[in-house]
């Protein structure tokens, strides 16, 4: 808040970093319209990491595991039974674990690299990603919906049962709205809003003690330290942020695939 309340960097004053700070410049000039970005290469690292991990943890599949095989299976076993079992339930729900497994663990990956030095960078602060993942879950749980209820799941989804049929007329087109509109665009921007948002604040708090250390005034210097103390807590409550929405967006993929199986009977 001290670095806000100051005033444009190339006076003399604050200027605090924008959006256009956090969209780095190509490292190669081709694979895009803006070339192969920082960002891809994130993105395409995470899954190599994912996959190393994951396959070293399974490689031995001893009887009494050691550190890297319990903390694959634990990883494992929280997606499994955390989510897709608790979530879809029955026998439903194995089949769904993969997706749920992946999403988890590849969103959680590309956040979290905000939090780490050098990457600095959660990819889903842009919104193509998050745009992307929401797409294929929402493409998935209309299929599910389909596959299981045929073409009556339209019905099923935007018809709730037991309303009056004079209340029909208001109540369905919210309903059209709300699971296929509302429902992908929220999913996404979900992720994305609050992943650019964290990381713009923790850049601003940056910004903001660099500029304050240079200044002459003491005091000013002094306060620097007020602005260290806000960004470390920010950092942490971020970091936290980054787990909980990996979280958040794979128990609403499992809620919007129970929907889709059950839709009779909601």
């Amino acid at each position: 808040m001290i670095a806000l309340a100051l005033p444009a960097q190339d006076s003399g004053e604050f200027t605090p970093p924008g959006i256009n700070e956090m969209h780095l410049p190509a490292i190669l000039p081709w694979g895009a319209a803006e070339g192969f970005s920082k960002q891809m290469l994130l993105v395409l690292l995470s899954v190599v990491f994912i996959a190393v991990f994951f396959v070293l943890a399974a490689r031995k599949q001893q009887l009494v595991p050691g550190k890297l095989q319990f903390a694959g299976e634990a990883a494992y076993g929280f997606v499994r039974n955390g989510i897709a079992k608790d979530i879809i339930g029955g026998k439903d729900f194995i089949k769904y674990v993969p997706l749920l497994f992946s999403l988890f663990f590849f969103i959680l990956v590309n956040n979290i690299y905000g939090a780490i030095p050098f990457f600095q960078l959660p990819t889903f602060s842009h919104v193509g990603g998050a745009y992307v993942l929401a797409g294929i879950v929402y493409f998935t749980w209309i299929a599910i919906g389909v596959k299981k209820n045929g073409l009556r799941y339209f019905k099923l989804a935007t018809v709730p049962s037991g309303v009056p049929w004079y209340i029909l007329p208001i109540v369905i087109p919210i309903e059209i709205i709300s699971n296929f509109l509302v429902r992908p665009v929220t999913h996404s921007l979900r992720l994305f809003a609050t992943m650019l948002a964290g990381h713009l604040i923790v850049m601003i708090a940056g910004y903001g003690i660099e500029f304050l250390v240079m200044q002459e005034n003491i005091l000013l210097k002094g306060s620097s330290l007020l602005v260290l103390g806000g960004a470390i807590a920010m950092y942490m409550l971020e970091a936290l942020i980054m787990v909980l929405q990996a979280y958040v967006f794979t128990l609403l993929t499992a809620i919007y695939i129970e929907g889709a199986l059950h839709a009779d009977s909601h």
